[in-house]
This record gives structure tokens, C-alpha cells and sequence, in this order.
């Protein structure tokens, strides 16, 4: 079977690594993913990745803290998570390179579109780290944008829940699940699926949002263009 997509870019949170643990860095998970990885690259699919930082750091800790101060320190916490994806990807031998939007040049590349691009063509998989190097703006902004700009034909967002819903399913059990959405829809509802200035950048750019279950076989029936979860566009 041939895949759906010549290049994505998979949106993975950061709380998707921890796991179980709710907390830090689960090896299990983070092998997990390095393995669905390399399957669909594999197949011939270019990867490039963008990271959350939730396992290590969700914004303010208190009222009296720098907003500013705050959403850099989150930036750091996605850097810890591309270290120890790229780590686990290269314990099974695929070729990958951290670039960030902060320079760190000590432990990754500083971010530079058309290196990342090269990268992407030569089978390696790009992870970026630092979301898009601004306060105020989330790391699915920075999924976006690097979509946008890798040219990525599908941002494979990969969560902690199989599809979207209308209401949290966890908590409604009269929850009804979306196949298919359109990007005004997802905007006018108010739909946790990215927050408003990442969807509308998708929509800029017609680049239409898969949301899934993280698994490997989720990862990869995705690429493969097979119905599941939801997808707006």
C-alpha cells in the first residue's frame, strides 16, 4: 500500500509523553512513538515533529509570575522532550536533527527553514523544539507554522483522546464524536482541537488537521489515509 502523504508534520503534547505517569518522561511511550516513526518514514514519508512541554511545565505557577517569564520556561520543557525523542530515534537508527527557535547551539541546530527542509529530503526527521521562540503563542501555533513552512500536506495531531468531540468525553458520557469538521466550524464552536491562531493558520493555508489517538498503529493507519479519529479542513 502506498501512503496518503509524501511529507507530515506530527503534533505530538507533551503530556501524550508521560504517559501514565502524568509527569516527566515515560521511555516506554517516547520507544513507542520513535518506532512508529521510522515505520512511516519507512514507507517513504518525510517527518518533521513538533513537541508540547506539558509533562514538565503548564504555564503560570502562580498570578505573580511573568507571562513572559512563564511561556519561556514552557519553551525549555519542549526541548527536553525533542532531546529524548531524538534520542530514542536514534537508538533505532534513524538519522535526526533538533532545531530550535531559541539558539542552544551546544545541543541542537538553530532553526533555519531551508536546512530543515534539506534535512526532510535526505530522510531525516526534523524535530522542532522551543515552539515558534514568542511568548504568547502555544506550541500547536508553532505546529502550524512549521507545517506551513515545511510544506507539510497534514499536521497528524496526536492526543490523549480518539477523535474530537463536542464536550469532553470523559467527563459526558452524551458526548458526540466528529468525523470530518471544517476549520470555521471547529472556530465558531469553540472545539479543543488547536487553539484559534494555529487553526486559522491552518486554514490560511489549507492544511488540513488529523486528530487521532496517539499509537503506533494510529500514527501509521493515519498516514495511510484510513478513517479514523477526525479530520478538519
Amino acid at each position: 500500500m502506498k501512503p496518503m502523504y509524501k511529507r507530515v508534520l506530527l503534533k505530538l503534547s507533551g503530556e501524550a509523553l508521560a504517559g501514565d505517569k502524568g509527569f516527566g518522561i515515560n521511555n516506554d511511550v517516547v520507544n513507542e512513538i520513535a518506532v512508529a516513526i521510522k515505520k512511516i518514514q519507512e514507507i517513504g514519508v518525510e517527518v518533521s515533529v513538533v513537541v508540547g512541554g506539558g509533562n514538565f511545565w503548564r504555564g503560570r505557577t502562580s498570578e505573580g509570575m511573568d507571562r513572559t517569564t512563564a511561556d519561556y520556561i514552557g519553551m525549555l520543557a519542549t526541548v527536553m522532550n525533542s532531546m529524548a525523542l531524538q534520542d530514542a530515534l536514534e537508538n533505532i537508527d534513524v538519522q535526526t536533527r533538533v532545531q530550535t527557535a531559541i539558539e542552544m547551539r551546544q545541543i541542537a541546530e538553530p532553526y533555519i527553514r531551508r536546512k530543515a527542509v534539506r534535512h526532510l529530503e535526505k530522510d531525516r526527521v526534523v524535530i522542532f523544539g522551543a515552539g515558534t521562540g514568542n511568548p504568547y503563542f502555544s506550541t500547536d501555533t508553532a505546529a502550524s507554522l512549521r507545517a506551513a513552512e515545511m510544506e507539510a500536506e497534514v499536521i497528524l495531531l496526536a492526543k490523549n483522546v480518539d477523535a474530537v468531540y463536542d464536550k469532553d468525553p470523559k467527563v459526558h458520557v452524551d458526548a458526540v464524536k466528529f468525523d470530518e469538521l471544517t476549520y470555521l466550524e471547529v472556530l465558531q464552536r469553540e472545539l479543543k482541537v488547536m487553539d484559534s491562531t494555529a487553526t486559522s493558520l491552518c486554514m490560511d493555508n489549507q492544511i488540513p488537521i488529523h486528530v487521532f489517538e496517539l499509537s503506533t498503529d494510529n500514527i501509521i493507519k493515519a498516514v495511510m489515509g484510513e478513517k479514523i479519529g477526525t479530520i478538519v479542513r
